[in-house]
């Protein structure tokens, strides 16, 4: 399945294309060795997602090529959005991954997750994204759909805080 989105990889050093909603978070969610393998494992078997309340359905951990689909609401409610993970990070002091999206999902555009464990023993976490509606239901929803994605940016960095403390 191809993605719906020609800038694949932009999101490696936020290299952000034009005509896309941009989103960029780094916040630190704690400190030392140990915050960041439990951060880097959440992120890496999707628990990080699920811990953000999305339903996720994955061939395996985030790994290029694996396909992702994310599911949340319910009922009529319910928005499902296909992915396809696009490269992964796996460094000594920085573990990650982006995902690109499929036909299906409601937006088209690629997000980061990377956790960083600074020189000074700090854990940070950061949050790159772009897209722009795919599907009618999202460009009607217009503020809406924006609304959706900071509300799903700051679950992601409250459930990534969650799980990578003692």
């Amino acid at each position: 399945m191809l993605l719906t989105y020609p800038q694949v990889g932009a999101t490696r050093d936020a290299r952000m294309p034009d005509g896309y909603r941009h989103v960029l978070r780094d916040v630190e969610i704690g400190a030392g060795r140990d915050t960041f393998e439990r951060a880097a494992a959440a992120l890496l078997d999707w628990r990080m997602h699920r811990g953000a309340g999305l339903a996720v359905d994955a061939q395996g951990p985030a790994a290029p090529g694996v396909r992702v689909r994310l599911r949340i609401g319910a009922g009529p409610f319910r928005i499902t959005a296909p992915c396809r993970v696009v490269y992964r990070i796996d460094q000594p002091d920085r573990q990650g991954f982006a995902y690109g999206t499929l036909a299906g999902h409601p937006e088209s555009g690629e997000e980061a997750f990377v956790v960083h464990l600074t020189g000074g023993g700090r854990v940070r976490f950061r949050i790159a994204a772009f897209s722009r509606p795919a599907s009618g239901l999202a460009r009607l929803g217009g503020p809406l759909t924006v609304l959706a994605q900071e509300i799903a940016t700051n679950r992601y960095v409250r459930s990534m805080r969650r799980l990578s403390g003692p």
